[in-house]
């Protein structure tokens, strides 16, 4: 028999399954994004200041590879092998780490994914053999892989749509600067001390940014904007009232049984009809549903993100933007050190110039996607949709197969060293300001979510680097930086193409994914 406490339930069940209209703008307490200018900025410099770590890790060691083969008895392949781990597991880590913040906030994963790497970076700079050096590096990429996941994320718990192009190009500058930088610093503490010294520079570098964590970064996670954290809820709520449920019907049949028992007798005996049913019993009110690392599922949010045609698109040129930029700084150490016979030092600062066109690329073209973000969205009658951040992107997207070409066959000739540092400039800053857009377009695109794509646009990023990790060498040394730089030209221009077809056809491809995943 249906009773209204039944109905109260089943329209309980269906109210948690309404979702806020616009996630994005839901209420919280203590609201990031009216926080002061003043504590935006420390977040940001803290965020910008730990996404260094990752670049510094990956190159910091590379100028005492030979120092590490000697002293180690390590094999080329053993260190290849490091670096090849570090790349993979800092590209696939991050789904985890992502997971984690939607559910239990960004300043835990932060502090436990840094204080995690200074512990590979202790032990790494005390290994005496190759073996727990290479185990140590994978878990300085656990540790570091994280902020490069959630960084992004913090910046949009922060900042509006509007503002986010220009904030992501600061972010995005400091991390861009870690891999030109690390080989800078590698070179001098190696020559002027000797490998080890290379981990114990990372260990202060990381515990200082453990310190600013602590003490003066407040989280930015809200739960009531994460659809992570209200799908999680929902799913445990509703699980939780079916048990209730479950339970009160049993008590109802155990109680009208017992009841029935009793008096069936005297009713027979004066006459009276049995009652059809026993009192109506008032349901223990639900307790508060927390949740804990057990809710954590990276894969049900991953698989939501590449369900959208739009993502698939810009995930993968997001990666060969990032494949190219490990590809170009790989193979131009190995053109400089091989051909133009400079040191690691000397190495480094040309490569600089690679990181400094980078910076500025990111600084640059961040506050160009905003403005160009502004004004069509004042075209539009005040009306914006993500797409229309891609639409920054097109002044770059001429020249930068163009400087990609000319820093090639500048390097193939074995040209004067200033030409090929002006082409490493030009193409470090047409990539990134491509990038900025895109990585600001990932955000703006997965409202609710947008932890989890970041985190899956640096596995894609980490499986394009580790695939042009390997394959680099060996058309380096069979066709020439000509001759790879002429490739990476023609995969540039598929990749640009591919934005193009995101900034057309991607709103219509997400709209429907937003409107199948709301009949669910």
């Amino acid at each position: 028999m249906k009773t209204s406490s039944d109905d109260e339930e089943k329209g309980a069940v269906t109210e948690v399954r309404e979702a806020p209209v616009d996630i994005e703008h839901a209420v919280v307490a203590d609201d990031p994004r009216k926080w002061s200018p003043f504590r935006k900025a420390t977040a940001l410099f803290i965020i910008a200041s730990a996404s260094m770590i990752a670049g510094l890790a990956v190159n910091i060691y590379n100028p005492a590879i030979g120092q590490i083969e000697t002293q180690l008895h390590a094999t080329s392949g053993e260190i290849s092998l490091s670096l090849s781990l570090f790349i993979l597991l800092q590209g696939g880590v991050p789904i985890i780490w992502s997971s984690v913040s939607e559910i239990l906030g960004r300043k835990i994963v932060y502090i436990t994914s840094i204080t995690l790497s200074v512990i590979g970076c202790i032990v790494a700079a005390e290994a005496h053999s190759i073996g727990v050096l290479i185990g140590m590096r994978c878990i300085q990429a656990v540790g570091s892989s994280a902020v490069m996941a959630i960084g992004a994320a913090t910046l949009a718990d922060i900042y509006d749509p509007s503002e986010r192009g220009t904030m992501m190009g600061i972010y995005y500058a400091a991390p861009l600067l870690g891999p030109s930088l690390g080989p800078i610093l590698g070179g001098i503490l190696t020559q002027l001390l000797d490998w080890r010294a290379t981990f114990w520079f990372l260990v202060i570098f990381m515990g200082c940014t453990v310190v600013m964590f602590v003490c003066f970064f407040r989280d930015t996670f809200r739960r009531e904007r994460s659809l992570v954290y209200q799908t999680v809820l929902r799913r445990n709520r509703e699980l939780r009232e079916r048990e209730i449920l479950a339970s009160k019907r049993s008590s109802k049949t155990a109680v009208y049984e017992q009841s029935e028992k009793k008096t069936t007798k005297q009713d027979v005996q004066s006459g009276v009809e049995p009652v059809d049913a026993p009192p109506e019993s008032v349901a223990p009110p639900l307790e508060e549903v927390k949740l804990s690392l057990k809710d954590v599922n990276p894969f049900p949010p991953q698989l939501l993100v590449l369900r959208r045609w739009n993502n698939v698109a810009i995930l993968f040129a997001s990666g060969l933007f990032f494949g190219f930029t490990y590809c170009i700084m790989y193979t131009c150490a190995l053109t400089l050190e091989n051909k133009y016979h400079l040191n690691y030092l000397k190495t480094g600062l040309v490569m600089l110039s690679f990181g400094v066109g980078s910076m500025f690329g990111s600084i640059l073209g961040g506050r160009w996607s905003d403005r160009v973000l502004r004004r069509l969205k004042a075209l539009n009658g005040g009306h914006h949709y993500p797409e229309m951040r891609l639409e920054s992107t097109k002044p770059a997207m001429p020249f930068f197969p163009l400087a990609v070409v000319a820093y090639g066959w500048l390097a193939e000739k074995h040209v004067h060293i200033a030409a090929l540092c002006v082409a490493l400039f030009f193409s470090g800053f047409f990539s990134v300001w491509i990038y900025s857009s895109t990585l600001a377009y990932i955000v703006d695109a997965n409202t609710g979510r947008s932890s989890s794509a970041v985190a899956t646009n640096s596995c894609f990023r980490g499986l394009s680097a580790f695939l042009f990790a390997e394959v680099a060498v060996p058309l380096l040394n069979s066709i020439g930086d000509g001759g790879l730089y002429t490739l990476w030209a023609g995969l540039l221009i598929f990749t640009e193409g591919l934005m193009l077809v995101v900034l057309y056809k991607g709103g219509r491809w997400r709209e429907k994914a937003e409107a199948r995943e709301a009949r669910r």
